[in-house]
C-alpha cells in the first residue's frame, strides 16, 4: 500500500482549514486562537470529533498535547507520529501549524476510507503552545516532551496577565494523565508546514523539503543611564535611549556581516523594545530590548554574539551607561533525517512536482523532535512568505502538494522494513 493509491482529498483538507478557522476568526480573515484560551478547548474538541470519527484513539499527556493513535498490522513497532500545532498568535493566519495537523488528519481519514494498514502505527499530534504567544518561550509542548525543558518548568509559567500555563490546562479542561516522555520512543516524525518566506513562491516551487534547522541565539540587552528633563542640556545628560538607540540599529549590521564560508548572512531581529519610565518629556533611564540571532554556520552565529557584546562595551564607554547583553535562549544547529528527508524527495519525484531542500530558520516543533528522534518537515509556499499575520495566505494547490509529499513520506516511513 502507498499513498498514491489513498484518496486523498485536498478539497476536504481545505474545507477543514476553513471551518477550523472559524474558531477564533478574526475581522480581517485571520485567526486569534490563543494557547489554553476558551478558544483554544473549542479548537480542540472539533479537532477531537473529526478524529475520532476516522476510527482514532485519543490519548492527552500531562501538557495537554493531543496524541491520536492509528494502528498498525505490528503494534509493537515504533509509530511514526504526524504533528503540529493548532494554537495561533493573536494575530495569526488560518494556516500556520494548523495546515500540517489537518493534513495528517486527511491522510487518516483517506486510509479509514480505504480499510488500508501501515505496518508500524501512526499518531497524530497536536502540541500545546507552539506559538509562545501567552507563555513564553514557545513549542513547550514538544520541548518538555523531548526533555528539553522539565514538565513542571512548563506548568508553572506565567503569561503577562497574570495566568499560570498549569491552571490554565485544567481550567479548559484538557490536562490528561499520559506521560509526554513517551513520544521520544517514537520511530519517526514528520511535520508540514507553511514556509513562511517566500523563497518557494518567488522560485515557482510546489513544495520545499527542509534539510535542517539553522542555529538561533536570543539574548536580552538592558541599557542603564539616568533620567534627565527633556528640557535640560544635552551634555552631560546619560540618556539610555540614544545609547541603546546604535545597539538596536547594530544588530542588523552584525546580522549582514557576518557570513558563513558560502557567503551567506545572518539574520537579525530585535523584536521588543521597553522604555523606562516612557514618558514624553523624559530622557530613559533604562531601555530593554530583545536580539533574536540566526545563522546557518555555527561559528558565525558565535560571533554575531561576541560582536553584539564587544558593541555593548564600546556604548557603555562612550556614553556613561551600563550596558547588560545577557543569553536568554539558544537552538542549535539541527540537521534533519537523510531517510525521511528522501523519502519526501522521493513522493515529490514521483507526484512529478517542483521541489527544491531548503533550511528552515524558524523554530517548529520538528525541531525539538529533531534532537531525539528522526524527522523531517515539508514546506509549502505562502504568499508574499506572510506569516503570523491576519492576510496569511496559501493556495488549495500548494496545500495538495504539501498533503501529497507528507502523505507519501509518512506511509514509506511506516512501511520500511526494520
Amino acid at each position: 500500500m502507498s499513498a498514491s493509491n489513498l484518496p486523498l482529498s485536498g478539497a476536504r483538507l481545505w474545507e477543514s482549514l476553513m471551518e477550523m478557522a472559524k474558531i477564533g476568526g478574526t475581522p480581517k480573515g485571520g485567526c486569534n486562537r490563543q494557547t489554553l484560551t476558551d478558544l483554544d478547548a473549542e479548537g480542540r474538541a472539533l479537532f477531537q470529533r473529526w478524529g475520532e470519527a476516522c476510527g482514532l484513539t485519543l490519548s492527552v499527556d500531562r501538557l495537554g498535547n493531543m496524541v491520536f493513535r492509528r494502528e498498525g498490522r505490528d503494534p509493537t513497532r515504533a509509530p511514526v507520529a504526524i504533528g503540529s500545532h493548532l494554537d495561533t498568535q493573536p494575530t495569526g493566519g488560518k494556516f500556520d501549524g494548523v495546515l500540517g495537523v489537518l493534513a495528517g488528519l486527511e491522510i487518516m481519514r483517506a486510509l479509514h476510507e480505504a480499510g488500508a494498514e501501515t505496518e508500524a502505527p501512526l499518531l497524530l499530534i497536536n502540541w500545546t503552545n507552539e506559538e509562545g504567544a501567552r507563555f513564553s518561550p514557545p513549542m513547550m509542548g514538544s520541548g518538555a516532551a523531548m526533555g528539553i525543558f522539565t514538565e513542571e518548568e512548563v506548568l508553572t509559567k506565567r503569561a503577562a496577565d497574570g495566568a499560570v500555563f498549569g491552571e490554565e490546562l485544567r481550567r479548559i479542561g484538557w490536562q490528561g494523565e499520559a506521560n509526554p516522555a513517551e513520544l521520544q520512543k517514537v520511530g519517526a516524525y514528520l511535520e508540514l508546514h507553511i514556509e513562511q518566506g517566500k523563497l518557494l513562491e518567488d522560485a515557482g516551487f510546489d513544495v520545499g523539503i527542509v534539510t535542517h534547522a539553522l542555529a538561533q541565539s536570543w539574548f536580552e540587552v538592558t541599557v542603564e543611564g539616568e533620567d534627565a528633563h527633556g528640557g535640560s542640556p544635552m551634555a552631560g545628560r546619560r540618556d539610555a535611549m540614544m545609547a541603546a538607540a546604535p545597539l538596536i540599529a547594530a544588530v542588523e549590521e552584525i546580522a549582514l556581516g557576518t557570513r558563513a564560508p558560502d557567503g551567506e548572512p545572518g539574520r537579525g531581529t530585535v523584536g521588543v523594545v521597553e522604555v523606562y519610565p516612557a514618558s514624553r518629556n523624559v530622557a530613559p533611564s533604562r531601555v530593554f530590548f530583545s536580539v533574536d540571532f540566526r545563522h546557518s554556520d555555527p561559528d558565525a552565529l558565535a560571533r554575531m554574539g561576541e560582536a553584539l557584546a564587544a558593541r555593548g562595551a564600546e556604548v557603555a564607554a562612550a556614553r556613561g551607561v551600563k550596558v547588560t547583553v545577557a543569553p536568554f535562549w539558544h537552538s542549535p544547529l539541527t540537521p534533519l533525517d537523510a531517510g525521511l528527508v528522501a523519502h519526501a524527495r522521493a513522493g515529490a519525484e514521483a507526484r512529478g512536482l517542483r521541489y527544491r531542500e531548503i533550511p528552515t530558520a524558524i523554530g517548529h516543533d520538528a525541531v525539538y523532535m529533531a534532537r531525539r528522534v528522526p524527522a523531517v518537515m515539508v514546506f509549502t509556499p505562502c504568499h508574499g512568505g506572510l506569516s503570523h499575520n491576519e492576510a496569511e495566505s496559501i493556495t488549495p494547490e500548494w496545500a495538495t502538494a504539501g498533503l501529497q509529499v507528507l502523505a507519501d513520506a509518512a506511509i514509506a516511513a511506516a512501511n520500511a522494513k526494520e
